[in-house]
């Protein structure tokens, strides 16, 4: 989207007025109508950023994605399988407030349009941190940890592993190392 800073701060109203609305009542029941007043916004201008409310809720919240591309990545040196990065578990705790939203835009195996962008960003990410590290198969094994953590996360949002973030953290930390330490020829 464009540089813009009054486009970028219309749109930055829109998401937060999403997020508004979706802390009171399922996406399927938000309204462009409801939304744009709630943003003391014209109808007109939500049209001119997003085709639809679909649109809008994954701009939303492509900062999960962000989020969580970065703390998969909070490491350096040698990492310990008995302590994820605090950012991970941050990240985990984090995304409660808005999981209802989330469930839309990410489905059960990690699906659904927030699933894709979020399988993408993370794959790119660990191809390029294998490739930069001399690490073998780097395609594999970044396909492999980002549908794991997309498909993991997914269900996890959707009550199918039951676990505290606390502990999803650690378990997703013990499964993605094994990905990386997996003996590859």
């Amino acid at each position: 989207m464009s540089g813009d800073p009054r486009a970028e701060r219309t749109r930055d109203r829109l998401r937060r007025a999403l997020l508004e609305e979706c802390a009171e009542r399922p996406l399927a029941e938000v309204s462009v109508a409801g939304l744009v007043r709630r943003a003391g916004l014209g109808r007109a201008t939500f049209y001119l950023h997003y085709p639809d409310l679909d649109a809008l809720a994954v701009d939303a919240c492509a900062e999960i994605v962000r989020d969580a591309v970065e703390a998969l990545h909070a490491w350096r040196g040698v990492p310990d399988p008995a302590a994820p990065p605090a950012a991970l578990t941050e990240f985990f705790t984090g995304i409660v407030a808005h999981a209802a939203l989330y469930r839309t835009l990410l489905r059960e195996g990690g699906g659904g349009p927030l699933g894709v962008l979020l399988h993408r960003e993370l794959r790119a990410r660990s191809h390029r941190e294998r490739e930069l590290a001399g690490a073998p198969a780097p395609d594999l094994i970044a396909s492999a940890v980002a549908a794991t953590f997309t498909g993991v996360l997914g269900d996890w949002l959707h009550d199918r592993v039951p676990a505290t973030p606390e502990s999803m953290a650690e378990q997703v930390w013990r499964l993605l190392l094994a990905l990386h330490m997996t003996p590859l020829p």
